[in-house]
């Protein structure tokens, strides 16, 4: 049984996942309007994935005798000056969402909760691989320019073939 405390940061992390998907869904539109499809789609993809995280939690916290609560998320950045601007500020939010996370292993050890300390190893693990994989797209975005349109159009073509690991997600 999940204790108060536990219950409480565990829905406030749903509300963080949502508010990923819906950062990462409004990327994708910026990028979608500015003709840079591949980068639209890794997006729409990463969007879909935040989206399976949210409902993990969602459905562990209930699975566990609480009670999960549909998340009020409050809406994302609309437009971003460029390419580079917008993966530093996704880089940005994903150092927070690690942040949380930690802060929720931390609690869940406190409060001698084994069991969520243990589902929450996947998304310490998961978090990793989230800011090498964005700290890797901005290392090849300065590397090339940011500015550089052929430097765009291959960032472009290079997060096409990039898709999310949608089937690593806890059960």
């Amino acid at each position: 049984m999940l204790t108060k405390k536990v219950e409480t940061a565990l829905n406030k992390q749903v509300e963080m996942e949502g508010y990923a998907s819906n950062y990462y869904l409004s990327a994708a539109s910026w990028c979608d309007s500015k003709g840079l499809a591949g980068c639209a789609g890794f997006l729409y993809g990463h969007a879909d994935e935040e989206r399976m995280h949210m409902m993990k939690l969602f459905t562990y916290i209930n699975d566990a005798g609480g009670h999960a609560l549909a998340p009020n998320i409050k809406q994302p950045p609309l437009k971003f000056k460029n390419l580079k601007e917008l993966f530093e500020s996704v880089l940005e939010h994903e150092l927070a969402v690690t942040k949380s996370i930690n802060n929720l292993v931390d609690l869940c050890m406190g409060e001698k909760d084994h069991s969520s300390y243990n589902f929450l190893q996947w998304y310490v693990a998961e978090q990793h691989e989230e800011e090498k994989l964005f700290r890797t797209i901005l290392d090849k975005i300065n590397l090339l320019g940011p500015d550089d349109s052929r430097g765009l159009y291959w960032i472009d073509r290079e997060l096409a073939g990039i898709q999310p690991e949608s089937g690593s997600e806890p059960k």
